[in-house]
């Protein structure tokens, strides 16, 4: 699948087409819409280390950080915390195929639970307050309302085992929970505050990037300009439904590119985002409201479509009647994006 790569040289991100072998990782670059057909780099597994979460840069929090024996650093980025699992999942299984017994234990550890005996939660909130390597406060929109020095559910999940106070994402919510029934911290917004009404204590806290928390003395909001909250109210506040990387045609210049795209609902909007910058904003999107979305066949080049394309096309013509032609990396993400934009439109 597609992951944006930092390069070596020029510190840069390059999205390149992953393939992942029983002892390396292969990534190959992907021009004029195709894939070329020989590998770009690879990265050994043998001897490779594996961090995720890693949080070494803080507007990227999905990263996977590979580091090989001879001490070469990799960092690949995914489009979300699931994906980003099951590609770090996946690597580690890779890099101790050789082990069974040590696969187990990595299995093991992601289901079991148990927490440290001498943990002290104050230890743990005075640590989220560092200012160098804490969880980073942020501010975020709910229902109109711009909340100031919050963090999302998953963040602090991603934090804390980070910091080695949990090993599975089920501890740290466990964890988590635990630092919300002794007031350190405390819901916003009506996402994580509808959760603490459960009856269920494991559902209390919500390992989720829509789930607001802070800290229980941080004030409670700030809000924006009401032009900067209409437009976060009006294209960006909607439930994400699906998101992934899939290749797009520019309308201008007809050249293929590598986006991250987010498809959202109430309301229905489909945007795009440049995976290579580091600010994490739409280069465009639009309503899919009136909408037309349909599968193009694979054989030959579609009208309107410009380049030796990979296939699995599928296109999208507004209501303005502007045409958007998008390859999926199979036959069967077309036919799962198409099935969750239909509904929408």
């Amino acid at each position: 699948g597609f992951l944006p790569l930092q390069g070596h040289v020029v510190r840069n991100w390059k999205v390149r087409w992953f393939v992942l072998l029983q002892d390396k990782l292969l990534y190959y670059k992907i021009e004029g819409g195709k894939k070329e057909p020989f590998p770009k780099g690879r990265i050994l597994l043998d001897g490779c280390s594996i961090t995720c979460p890693c949080l070494e840069y803080e507007n990227r929090p999905l990263l996977i950080k590979l580091k090989t024996k001879t001490n070469t650093d990799y960092f690949l980025e995914c489009c979300s915390r699931e994906e980003r699992d099951s590609w770090a999942l996946d690597i580690t299984g890779a890099i101790h195929a050789g082990h069974p017994v040590q696969v187990q234990e990595l299995h093991r550890m992601k289901n079991s639970f148990k927490l440290l005996d001498n943990i002290s939660l104050h230890d743990i909130v005075e640590r989220m307050y560092d200012s160098s390597t804490g969880i980073r406060l942020t501010r975020n929109l709910d229902q109109g309302n711009r909340y100031k020095e919050t963090f999302t559910g998953s963040a602090l999940v991603d934090w804390l085992i980070s910091n080695s106070f949990a090993v599975s994402r089920f501890e740290a919510v466990t964890l988590a929970s635990m630092l919300m029934d002794e007031n350190f911290i405390r819901p916003v917004g009506t996402r994580s505050t509808e959760a603490t009404r459960s009856s269920d204590p494991s559902e209390k806290f919500l390992d989720d990037s829509t789930a607001l928390y802070m800290f229980a003395e941080s004030s409670k909001k700030n809000t924006s300009s009401k032009e900067e909250v209409q437009i976060n109210i009006s294209e960006l506040s909607g439930t994400i439904v699906k998101q992934g990387f899939l290749v797009k045609q520019g309308h201008k210049r007809k050249n293929w590119k590598v986006r991250k795209f987010v498809l959202r609902a109430d309301p229905a909007f489909l945007h795009y985002y440049d995976p290579t910058k580091e600010e994490n904003k739409p280069v465009g999107g639009f309503s899919l409201r009136g909408c037309l979305v349909s599968a193009l066949e694979d054989n030959g080049v579609p009208a309107g479509v410009k380049g030796n394309v990979q296939g699995n096309l599928f296109k999208i013509i507004t209501k303005n009647d502007i045409h958007y032609y998008i390859q999926a990396s199979s036959k069967a993400e077309r036919v799962q994006w198409i099935e969750a934009i239909k509904p929408l439109t």
